[in-house]
């Protein structure tokens, strides 16, 4: 478990609690929020001292650092944020721990393709004569061959040819040939769906 460590201080115990309450509750299953310090009053030397060794952020809620703080933050470069509204604390913070997120994968299918024909080449393996219905299949895009519903195999086009020509992609509609990275037992009426994996950024 990862945590976002903060020291918040805070101009009065009212902003103190609630700040504390709402920054502790934006924890999730993977990151959590850890207040190792809260206090009413200004951002002192001992904060920094306490940040640095301890990896934290300090948060200044209508409370800024004295002159020794600062300069003591700079020189150690403990990362001060100052703010006057807790919606703004709130929205950072969140980014904070989106950062800290790993992103989220997602399968993106490209396109699909019908066996329609197989060739077996000597020195190669089978070649399957495809049809392509929807979308488009890519060369060295993943790949797995579907055989009455059931995924029977998971790999990669390894190559893809046009009348005998190697081309990168074949959109719906069109012809193309087939071989499948390390597999030959393809019968027609298989089909190839070919995918990729996509990475985005984790929602909160």
């Amino acid at each position: 478990l990862k945590e976002l460590k903060l020291i918040v201080k805070a101009d009065t115990v009212g902003s103190l609690e609630a700040l504390k309450k709402s920054l502790t509750e934006l924890s999730l299953p993977e990151v959590a929020v850890k207040i190792i310090h809260g206090a009413v009053g200004g951002i002192t030397e001992n904060d920094v001292m306490l940040a640095k060794a301890s990896g934290a952020i300090i948060i200044g809620f209508n409370a800024r650092p004295d002159i020794k703080a600062k300069e003591v933050a700079e020189r150690e470069r403990v990362d001060i944020k100052l703010y006057g509204i807790i919606y703004e604390v709130i929205e950072d913070v969140k980014k904070a721990l989106k950062g800290m997120l790993k992103p989220v994968e997602r399968e993106v299918v490209l396109g699909s393709a019908e066996v329609r024909a197989t060739f077996k080449i000597k020195g190669v393996g089978t070649v399957a004569g495809c049809y392509v219905l929807e979308g488009k299949v890519v060369r060295n895009a993943r790949a797995r061959l579907i055989r009455g519903g059931v995924v029977i195999y998971e790999g990669k086009i390894e190559t893809l040819k046009r009348y005998k020509e190697d081309v990168q992609e074949v959109a719906r509609g069109y012809e193309c040939g087939i071989k499948l990275s390390d597999y030959n037992d393809i019968k027609v009426g298989d089909v190839i769906e070919c995918y990729e994996i996509r990475l985005s950024e984790p929602q909160l």
